[in-house]
């Protein structure tokens, strides 16, 4: 049987999950580029508008696609446990999601729109954290997510191969360690210059690095 054109009513035939599912499946083959409402809506076998039922634009599917998949990184991060641990545990996950993951961020960084949940209150709780350890917060905040991000993407090209993969996470946490012993030395980080001590609810979201 011939599938009706045109919007069908409320986005009946295709899920949330399902746009969601197919979308980061484009990403993982197809890279950036390859993601367009219209190729989604290819994949999905609907046409492109029933996609805006359940995604404002491509920006709002790539804030789901973040939320999806960087949502566990803040699982627990509410826990009494030591600001560097707390800064550890985070990077560690935020960089695992970007391993798994890394053409979503890859297209979240073209997408500045895109900057919003998971990827900001990741954001907002590593400010947080680094603020009880140096008073140059944001420019170790800029250092470590780079480092984060550097790592993460740089496993592109070792897809499909999990013993290089498992060295260069080891190696990873190896850096990541040597990072945060630095923080230990406030006479490191002084000269940096002191500023407000932030909460989340006072983060600036226009300067976010994730």
């Amino acid at each position: 049987m011939t599938r009706p054109r045109g919007r069908p009513a409320r986005g009946q035939g295709v899920s949330r999950d399902a746009i969601l599912d197919a979308a980061l499946a484009l990403l993982d083959e197809d890279g950036e580029p390859g993601l367009t409402m219209r190729t989604l809506a290819a994949r999905l076998g609907v046409t492109p508008m029933s996609l805006y039922h359940h995604v404002t634009d491509r920006a709002g599917l790539l804030r789901a696609l973040s939320d999806r998949v960087y949502g566990a990184v803040l699982d627990g991060a509410d826990e009494p446990i030591s600001p560097t641990e707390g800064i550890r545990t985070l990077l560690t996950r935020y960089y695992d999601a970007v391993v798994a993951h890394p053409q979503l961020t890859l297209a979240i960084f073209a997408e500045p729109a895109a900057f919003a949940g998971a990827s900001r209150d990741i954001t907002n709780r590593l400010t947080v954290l680094l603020a009880d350890l140096t008073p140059a917060h944001l420019l170790w905040r800029d250092i470590l997510v780079d480092h984060a991000h550097g790592s993460g993407l740089a496993l592109i090209a070792a897809r499909g191969d999990g013993v290089r993969r498992a060295a260069l996470r080891d190696a990873y946490l190896q850096a990541l360690d040597c990072l945060l012993g630095h923080l230990q030395w406030p006479e490191a980080t002084a000269a940096a210059g002191a500023r407000s001590k932030p909460t989340v609810s006072n983060v600036r979201h226009d300067d976010l690095s994730l």
